[in-house]
């Protein structure tokens, strides 16, 4: 095993590891949550969506974000919760990176308008960051599909 893979599978760095994306995606929910017409609106400046289902995704989306960062913190259904941050992840690079090409000059969304900052590649970086991290959770988590309970060994 070279030096990368031994830090990545080092229990403890898993641990900081999803508890930082944990709390990343907590704080931008509730944000949010807080202000549901401003994330709204900033949902819509992207334009990728029918306008029909911004507010859909303005009321699911950060619950989504809410739970799978609690469970990534509590280390519960961690696989699943990695999995879908990263999936989110892929999402958001996306949108971020065609509104870049398309030369929109939006509020990124991200945390609500606590931290209104544009849309620009600084945010596209942390995304892949934040998305490799999540891969690197899921990967290294066990096929577990709820709480983690000690064996009973009779």
């Amino acid at each position: 095993m070279n030096v990368p893979q031994k830090i990545l599978s080092q229990p403890l760095f898993l641990v900081a590891l999803r508890c930082v994306i944990g709390f990343v995606f907590v704080y931008a929910a509730i944000e949010k949550i807080s202000q549901p017409t401003e994330f709204a609106r900033a949902i819509a400046n992207y334009h990728l969506l029918p306008q029909f289902s911004v507010n859909i995704v303005t009321l699911v989306l950060p619950w989504m974000e809410l739970l799978a960062g609690l469970a990534l913190i509590g280390g519960v259904y961690v696989k699943g919760s990695s999995l879908l941050l990263g999936i989110l992840l892929t999402v958001f690079s996306c949108a971020v990176a065609l509104a870049l090409i398309r030369g929109l000059d939006i509020s990124c969304g991200c945390f609500g308008t606590s931290s209104a900052s544009k849309v620009g590649w600084t945010h596209l970086v942390e995304n892949v960051a934040m998305m490799a991290g999540s891969w690197i959770v899921f990967s290294a988590s066990p096929n577990n599909v709820g709480p983690s309970r000690p064996s009973r060994e009779d």
